[in-house]
Formats: structure tokens, sequence, C-alpha cells
């Protein structure tokens, strides 16, 4: 431990402006000593009662426990992680640099987990002497096989396929250009309300996040409660669109999606919503039409969305001034953003779940991992044009200008979120890691008009995909948006089930009267070009 601890010490004072405290290291020594100390007295036999399991859902198996060496290995393992955190923690700096220390050193900690080691796994090693070597041979060839798709397997890829068994709600693309097409889905119903619904999905992922079974898809629900639902699909970025800019994802995507919509129901208003970072370029799209006096929408949809980038929880370790000019140096006049690198980099936010659970599953014990229509949408990564990106980096994450009225110019127009001026509803997940739900709160101090925000449990994904069938979660509700976060779920309500049927009755009333379903896509104008979901979201990174 003394060369442990000093090591890390010593790496940490070197850091500029990075100090610890001065009575820290030897306490902590003095701790670590005695606990070493008390788990090979367990470990040995010497001391009295069976050494406990580990909770680490790691170690919790039979094998770690009978094998005193693995034992003692893992309690030695959770003994060094424990005191290396208790020195990232007490490091004295400023808050950011603070929290990229913790950052790295839980990375390192999670990355030398004897568990992931099959000289240390006693379960890896149990498997291949049971399978006579064919798990190791089995992982041998699933490592091979990431090798050569470019990304890690967190489910049986093999047995999903877009447009096949997932992305299946029946409809047709009426319209595209080269950087999206408009999906239009067939309604369930002989009537559907007058306004149409637009969906802008992340351009990070594939929208089929939102179609994903019938049973959870949030397009079929929307459809089946007598919405017309249109859906923008994002193309997957190559070389030849490394030059589009953020204005050109709003011009000729978001705006221009909203003018088709309008144009093939003959609605002069529209009901849209944004998903993730959709949300922020809706948000944008509809303000760059404010400010060119057009009220195209009835009202605004915001899921797990940021507006106000002020706190972006962990993701904020990732940027600073010398990221975004090392981006911009590298492709901020051309190139793309690779879909595979934004995908490591959330795995990475949780490396034990999306990272190592399956290194040690797939590779060292060969095992094929379980069908989950969630994992095969999250490794269907899409690039981003290399302009466009930083644009949105330095603008939004670094110094957070979207939210200032009047300080962007975009489409060549001053962007002022106040100016959208539409009935809100703004959707959070309370254990969303990548929008924390203050965040996402505090797009009330944004927008004006009527706001309404509701919270609901789980995270960024499965906190939105939360079907009302199977009765999961729960949300919370408030009847006032006081300024700070805390104060509103204090008084909010929590009610059991899924949000969903919440979002379903605010939204009612905004989507005009009932008028008989459409017997076909498009219009005399936009013809059928192709069934969904589209070719578009079959293009892979």
């Amino acid at each position: 431990m003394n060369a442990l601890s000093e090591g890390w010490a010593q790496m940490l004072r070197s850091m500029s402006g990075v100090t610890l405290p001065s009575d820290l290291l030897p306490t902590l020594q003095q701790d670590y000593l005695r606990d070493a100390a008390a788990l090979w007295n367990q470990t040995a036999g010497t001391s009295a009662g069976a050494p406990a399991k580990p909770a680490d859902r790691r170690f919790a198996g039979d094998d770690w426990s009978r094998n005193p060496a693995s034992a003692f290995t893992a309690g030695m393992y959770l003994l060094n992680a424990r005191t290396l955190l208790q020195l990232a923690e007490a490091v004295q700096a400023d808050e950011k640099t603070r929290a990229r220390i913790r950052f790295a050193v839980q990375q390192w900690i999670d990355a030398v987990s004897p568990s992931n080691y099959l000289a240390l796994n006693p379960e890896a090693q149990r498997k291949a002497i049971e399978t006579r070597g064919e798990s190791i041979a089995q992982g041998l060839q699933h490592l091979w096989q990431d090798i050569r798709q470019g990304h890690m397997s967190q489910t049986d890829e093999s047995l999903f396929e877009v447009g096949r068994n997932v992305a299946t709600t029946e409809g047709a693309v009426v319209f595209e250009n080269e950087l999206i097409q408009l999906v239009e889905y067939k309604p369930l119903t002989t009537q559907v309300h007058e306004r149409p619904l637009l969906i802008v999905p992340p351009c990070i992922n594939k929208f089929y996040i939102l179609d994903l079974q019938p049973q959870n898809s949030f397009v079929r629900h929307a459809v089946e409660q007598g919405h017309r639902v249109f859906m923008l699909s994002w193309v997957n970025a190559d070389e030849s669109l490394g030059e589009r800019t953020w204005d050109d994802y709003i011009e000729d995507a978001a705006i221009r999606a909203i003018d088709e919509v309008r144009a093939i129901t003959k609605q002069e208003r529209i009901n849209t919503l944004g998903f993730c970072i959709g949300g922020t370029i809706l948000a944008t799209a509809l303000a760059v039409l404010a400010a060119r006096g057009e009220k195209p929408a009835a009202s605004m949809t915001l899921l797990t969305s940021f507006l106000d980038f002020s706190d972006t929880g962990v993701l904020d370790l990732f940027v600073d001034e010398a990221m975004v000019s090392m981006r911009e140096a590298a492709i901020g006049q051309r190139g793309l953003l690779k879909g595979g690198e934004l995908a490591a980099t959330f795995s990475f936010l949780r490396p034990n779940d999306l990272v190592w659970n399956y290194v040690v599953g797939n590779y060292l014990k060969g095992e094929t991992p379980p069908p989950f229509d969630l994992l095969y949408w999250n490794s269907d990564s899409t690039n981003l044009p290399g302009p466009m990106y930083c644009w949105y980096l330095r603008n939004t994450y670094l110094e957070n200008n979207l939210v200032v009225p009047g300080k962007l110019t975009v489409c060549g127009e001053a962007v002022d979120l106040r100016k959208i001026g539409v009935p809100t509803f703004i959707y959070a997940s309370r254990e969303d890691h990548i929008v924390p739900w203050k965040s996402a709160y505090a797009n009330t101090r944004v927008l004006s008009g009527p706001l309404q925000f509701v919270l609901g449990a789980s995270g960024h994904i499965a906190g939105v995909i939360n079907p009302p069938k199977p009765g999961k979660r729960s949300h919370w509700i408030g009847k006032s948006l006081p300024a700070q976060a805390d104060d509103w779920l204090a008084l909010a309500t929590e009610h059991p089930g899924s949000w969903w049927p919440a979002w379903y009755a605010w939204l009612k009333p905004l989507s005009g009267k009932p008028i008989a379903a459409p017997r076909g896509y498009g219009d005399r104008s936009h013809k059928a070009i192709e069934p969904a979901p589209g070719r578009y979201v079959k293009q892979r990174a």
C-alpha cells in the first residue's frame, strides 16, 4: 500500500493546481493496513467467522468465495479501489479538475478488476475446464468477430434486422433529401386528430428507439391514440456530407420536415416532438421560424433534451477549450465524427455495465449475449458531419450560447428561444446520466408559454421507452414550476406507471378536432417513395 498510495499521491501532486491534504496519507495508510490485515486473517482462517461475500456483483458468485486465493484477490482489489477513490475525493482543486480525476481513477479501477482477466477469474476458469477449452475458443471467436465489425457486441445482433423485427410500424417514406427521409405512419383508427405530430429523433442514433417492438413502440402507441404521426429519419452521414453544418441540419432537415408535414396535411400548425439532441434541433428550428415571423407549431414536446447546457453532468468532463479547438482543427471545416467514437464514449460512462460485463461474458466465458432490442439499437450508431458537430459542441456544451437571447445567429436569424411561445411538455428521467433531470427542468426558465414538466423514473432511454401496459416505474407531476428543481420535486405528486397517458391527455386538446383518417400516404405531390422504415435508417456506420 505504501508504494501504491505514494505513487498515486505523487501523480496527483504533479498535476498543475492539484494538492492533497498533508495529513491525509498517514491516515489512509493506517486504515489500509488495518483492513488488509483483517482481510488476510479472515482468508487464512485465523479470525472468527467466515469471510463475508462482497456486495459487488462481480464477485458474488460461489467460485469467488470457495477459493481462498480468489476471495483474497477480490477483497484486496475492493480495498485498493476504495483507498484510491478516497485519494481522488480528497484532491484540492477546482471542481472540474476533481471530477476529471475521480472519473479517470474510476475508469482505471474498473479496468483492472480481477474479474476482467482469465488468470484471475475463477468462474471463467471453471467454465473453461468444464467445456474442455471450448469456452475459450468461443470467446476468441467472439473477440475476432467484434474486431471485424468494429464494436463490442452487447446483444446477439444476428437476431435483429431493421424493418423485419425492429422498426416495424407500418408506413411509407413520403419525402427525402440529402439529410432526411420523412416517414408517415399508417393510421390505426378510423378517425385521426386534425393536427399531425412530427417527431424529431436524435441524430446521434437511429430513430427506431421510438419504434422497437409493437409492445414498446412509442410511435405505434401514438398512432393508436389517433395521432397522424410523421417521423424524421436522419441520414447516416458519409464523406459526401462532410461539409454540412448546424444551419443545414436546421434549415434542410428540421424546418424542411415541418414544411412538408404542413403541406401534406394541409394544416397551418402542427404538434412537434424532439428527443435528446432532436429536441435541441427542434427548439432551434422553431426559434429561427419565430424570428421570421412564423409560428408553425401548435405545441412542442421535449424528451430528455438540453436547452440550457449550464450543467451537463458527467459529459462536462470531456469538454473544454482545448478539446473543442482540437476537434475544430481536425473536422471543423470538413470531415466526419464517426458514430463508433460517440458510442464508445457513452459506453464508458457506465463501463462495468456496458463494457467490462461483455468482456467477461463474451470473451472470457465464451457466452453469446442474450437478445435485447434496446442494446441492438444502442450499437447501431451514426456518423455526424464534422462542421455540424463542432458548432454544436462549442455553442452548447462549451459556451452555452443557445440559451442567451440573440447570442447566436442560425440560418441568418438571431435565436431567442423565448419567442417560440407555444404550449410545451418537458419530460426528464430521474436517473438520466446524459441529460440530468435538473438540467432538463432548467428548460422551464428558458421557454415562454404554458409549460408542463413531468419527471419519470429510470434513465435516459428506459425512462422514455416506458409503455403503459406493463405498469412499470412511476412518474411525478407538479402543479407549479418553482425556480429550483428540488422545490418542484418536493411539491410534486408521484403516480404509478408510465408517463405516456399524461402526455396523451396533455396533447389531446392541442390536436384539433377528429377527422377521417387518410386512406393513403402523402398527397398528390408527395407520393410514397418506399415502405417504412426507409433505407436511410438501414445504413450502418
